[in-house]
């Protein structure tokens, strides 16, 4: 027959004041959790279950509300550089005009949204090949200082950034 192993078991309320040992595992009774320790940190980490965990694999359905950052966008000499590796969503402060904008690490399926705030009169352009907007033209971008624009996205692939402008908020 196999060995039986037990391991320190308690409830969250006593787990909460435990410091247990470096790498010591424990078991949380009212969470059905294991919970790992540092030597230092009361509570441990407690691990999460199978069941709760996010799987990307399957089709998951969100109890509560999902955001994602907003990734703030910088304009060097002219030049916005757009890394969808960083974020879904980003924002722009003009502070000058914009004549060069680079699309990188574009991964079909992701979506998004660009928010770009207007402090003056300022344009956008320089768009990418890559870059599609409705009806095959760029927006102008709204020119009252105090204003904002979205530009939202859907990536087909890294040649196609579907892109939908809204402005004048």
């Amino acid at each position: 027959m196999a060995q039986q192993v037990q391991f320190r078991r308690g409830t969250t309320g006593e787990h909460s004041t435990f410091t247990g040992a470096i790498g010591e595992v424990t078991v949380d009774i009212d969470k059905d959790v294991v919970v790992v320790h540092d030597g230092s940190t009361a509570g441990g980490f407690p691990l999460i279950k199978e069941s709760e965990a996010a799987k990307t694999a399957s089709s998951q359905t969100f109890t509560a509300g999902q955001r994602g950052e907003i990734t703030a966008l910088t304009n060097s000499a002219g030049s916005v550089t757009i890394d969808f590796n960083d974020s879904n969503n980003f924002y722009l402060s003009l502070d000058a005009n914009v004549t060069s904008i680079t699309l990188s690490n574009a991964t079909a399926g992701q979506t998004g949204s660009i928010f770009i705030a207007q402090t003056g009169s300022y344009t956008v352009g320089g768009w990418p090949a890559a870059a599609k907007f409705s009806g095959g033209t760029a927006p102008t971008i709204t020119a009252t200082s105090g204003k904002y624009d979205r530009i939202d996205y859907a990536i087909y692939d890294s040649s196609n950034v579907q892109l939908v402008w809204t402005g004048n908020y």
